[in-house]
C-alpha cells in the first residue's frame, strides 16, 4: 500500500501531485483506491484527499486493519466523517457492530451519507460527544471540521454521554476495540468509561491532544492495567498516537 500522504505538500513533487486534486468538485463521489476500503465510495470534500487515496493516517490505519477482528464490537469515538467507521464496518463484517460517536452536525451529515452510499448496515451513529459528564454542553468548532471540541465558550451546544452509563444500562454493548480521537477530550472520555474498561479491557487506539492530556491518559491507563505502545515508533511520552492493550 502506498503512503501518498507522506509526500510533503511543500516539496515540488508534492505540489505537482496535489494540484489536480484541487480541481475535483467537493461533492464528487469517488472510489477509495487502496487498502481494506478499496472500492468503497467517498465524498471528496468531506475530508482530506488522503481518505480516498487510502493513505489517511497510514501507520494507524494499517495497524488497525491488522488488529480488529471479524465479529467484534468497535467504538469510533470522534468519528468525524466516518473513515474509521467505514474501515471498522468492513473489518468486523455482518456479525460485528460499529458504534460511532460524533457531535458536530456537519460531520454527522457526511458520516451518514458515507454509510448510506456504502450500504453499511452494521453501524449505529450516536449524535453526541463522549465525556465524563452527561447533558448538554457548549461546543467549539475548530479551524477544520476535524478539530471541534467541548469548550465553555463554544458557539453552540451538543449532547454529551458517558460510556459507563450507556453500557451499564444496556443501551450499547461493550466494545472489543475503541478508537478515540476527540481533540483534547480523551482523558475525560476514559474517566467516563472506567468501569467498562476495568470489566472488559478493550484494545484502544488513542490519539491525544496536549502534553497534560497525554500524561493523564497514559498514567490512568497504566493504573487500571493497560500496556501502552507507540503507534508511530516514538517514545511513549513523545508520541500522540498510542495503542493500549491489557497486560498479560
Amino acid at each position: 500500500m502506498l503512503n501518498f500522504s507522506k509526500i510533503s505538500s511543500d516539496s515540488i513533487i508534492g505540489k505537482f501531485l496535489r494540484f489536480p486534486l484541487k480541481l475535483l468538485p467537493q461533492n464528487m463521489i469517488v472510489p477509495i483506491i487502496q487498502g481494506k476500503l478499496r472500492g468503497k465510495k467517498w465524498i471528496v470534500g468531506s475530508s482530506n484527499h488522503g481518505c480516498w487515496l487510502g493513505s489517511y493516517e497510514y501507520e494507524k490505519q494499517v495497524l488497525f486493519s491488522k488488529i480488529v477482528k471479524e465479529g467484534s464490537v468497535v467504538y469510533d469515538i470522534g468519528a468525524h466523517v466516518g473513515f474509521y467507521t467505514l474501515l471498522s464496518s468492513v473489518l468486523v463484517g455482518q456479525k460485528g457492530k460499529v458504534i460511532s460517536f460524533e457531535p458536530l452536525p456537519a460531520n454527522i451529515q457526511y458520516l451518514k451519507k458515507h454509510l448510506e452510499i456504502n450500504k453499511c448496515n452494521n453501524v449505529e451513529v450516536i449524535e453526541a460527544a463522549v465525556s465524563n459528564v452527561s447533558g448538554t454542553f457548549p461546543f467549539e468548532e475548530g479551524s477544520s471540521s476535524s478539530q471541534g471540541k467541548l469548550f465553555f465558550q463554544g458557539q453552540f451546544h451538543v449532547r454529551c454521554i458517558i460510556i459507563d452509563e450507556m453500557v451499564s444500562t444496556g443501551r450499547i454493548p461493550p466494545p472489543n476495540y475503541m478508537k478515540i480521537d476527540i481533540e483534547g477530550g480523551e482523558f475525560k472520555a476514559l474517566l467516563g468509561a472506567k468501569q467498562m474498561l476495568l470489566q472488559h479491557y478493550p484494545t484502544i487506539f488513542l490519539a491525544t491532544h496536549g502534553e497534560e492530556v497525554h500524561k493523564n491518559c497514559c498514567e490512568f491507563l497504566k493504573e487500571i492495567g493497560y500496556n501502552l505502545k507507540s503507534i508511530n515508533g516514538k517514545n511513549i511520552y513523545e508520541t500522540d498516537e498510542i495503542l493500549a492493550f491489557r497486560k498479560c
